[in-house]
């Protein structure tokens, strides 16, 4: 599977903006749980949300909770990140990855569990 997530750039504080996570080279997302992460340079990428393969379960890091939606439209082979009300502590680069680890007993929100991590795209919010 090859991921590629797109739709960062530079807004003001309050703005929002849509990231999108793309399977590209004829792979696809159907059946995988997906997840975002965040990393901001000399740190660890962390989470930001998650989502099932059947969009039936949802997660989120507690401090986007309210503002972000994940989703997903497996026709178009994407999954969706959409932000609203940043903050300047959203600034970082964005990343999709895959959770193959199933009942492993690591939790949702631990990186250890995603894959395929393609090309992140960054985020700036002004302040």
């Amino acid at each position: 599977v090859q991921l590629q997530a797109s739709g960062g750039g530079l807004v003001q504080a309050g703005d929002s903006l849509r990231l999108s996570c793309a399977a590209a080279g004829g792979s696809t997302l159907s059946g995988y749980d997906m997840g975002w992460f965040r990393q901001v340079p000399g740190k660890e990428r962390v989470f930001v949300a998650r989502i099932s393969w059947s969009g039936g379960t949802i997660h989120y890091a507690d401090d986007v909770k309210g503002r972000f939606t994940i989703s997903r439209d497996d026709a178009k082979n994407t999954v969706y990140l959409q932000m609203n009300s940043l903050k300047s502590e959203d600034t970082g680069v964005y990343y999709c990855g895959a959770d193959l680890e199933g009942d492993s007993g690591t939790m949702y929100y631990e990186r250890r569990r995603y894959y395929y991590w393609g090309p992140g795209t960054l985020v700036t919010v002004s302040s």
